[in-house]
């Protein structure tokens, strides 16, 4: 994408700084975010920055195309706030394409959820899903939405991105996230500080990691193609928690146990494994990064 102009919702956020700092390099980049759980030090100079909620009515969407990202992003953010999750979350969403929409821009992704999918592996778009969270329900309704403007409207395409397991690092944009901050980069931090990390269950259950620069390059390629409808972003591949903090003690070189503690949650997930395929065969998006080398670069601070 060049010489575009572009929005990004929720752009000092984890995956909406990657995203803005790197389209900053050939595009006019506008971020907005209420601070809820971002910070503008992830941004580089250049990305024009504005403190404003998506439920405001004056954003600046007179842009080339919209990443919508902005969210309460976690079930525990809606459990602890369910009002002002439906509200960010579906009213934020179609206050975003509304008024884009007005604007003439024509090209909106927005972020959905893998969290919906049960654990038959591996996942597919065309699956039946459900929505068990508040969580899953906010995002199953910006999908639902998305049909209508894709179908209502003969000249808007909005496409869905239902992400997997994102990580980078604390030492990328990720570390403002505290509890929230993906699971790698939290296990990772733990045994640097020489700290046991807890995981739940015999730490058996699986996650599909996805590196951040993979999951900017996937929401680049499909507002590039101008997409509709909903893509998985993952590897296709999937770690157990236990391996996970193998491949960090190795990476340090440490020799951690991890603490074991019950599942403290209804509807959880054990086992996630992306496919892929729509989204490869419909941009030629294949993740450059390998997990293991990722986990690699996550530790490399902590050497």
């Amino acid at each position: 994408m060049h010489g575009k102009r572009v929005l990004v919702t929720g752009g000092a956020g984890f995956i909406g700084s990657n995203l803005a700092n790197s389209l900053v390099e050939a595009n006019d980049v506008v971020v907005v975010d209420d601070l809820y759980l971002g910070t503008p030090e992830n941004l580089k100079d250049g990305v024009e920055f504005r403190d404003a909620s998506v439920l405001d009515d004056d954003l600046p969407t007179d842009v080339d195309a919209v990443f919508h990202l902005a969210a309460l992003s976690s079930r525990a953010m809606l459990e602890d706030e369910p009002r002002r999750g439906a509200r960010v979350n579906v009213e934020g969403f179609v206050n975003v394409v509304e008024q884009a929409y007005a604007d003439g821009c024509d090209a909106f992704v927005y972020a959905s959820t893998s969290s919906i999918y049960d654990d038959d592996l591996p996942s597919s778009e065309d699956e039946a899903v459900a929505a068990d969270t508040g969580y899953e329900a906010s995002m199953l309704s910006r999908e639902r939405y998305a049909e209508y403007y894709n179908d209502f409207y003969d000249d808007v395409s909005v496409a869905g991105t239902r992400f997997f397991s994102v990580y980078q690092g604390y030492a990328g944009a990720e570390k403002h996230k505290g509890e929230f901050a993906n699971t790698v980069s939290q296990f990772a931090a733990r045994v640097a500080d020489g700290d046991t990390p807890v995981l739940w269950g015999d730490g058996s259950q699986t996650r599909d990691f996805v590196h951040v620069s993979d999951v900017v390059r996937a929401l680049v390629r499909i507002a590039e193609e101008r997409l509709d409808g909903v893509y998985n972003v993952g590897t296709e591949e999937n770690y157990s928690f236990n391996e996970v903090v193998d491949l960090i003690d190795e990476a340090i070189g440490t020799d951690i146990d991890p603490d074991y503690e019950p599942v403290p949650l209804k509807n959880y997930n054990y086992q996630q494994r992306a496919d892929a395929s729509k989204l490869r065969e419909a941009t030629g998006w294949e993740p450059e990064v390998d997990f293991e080398d990722g986990v690699r670069q996550v530790c490399e601070p902590y050497r």
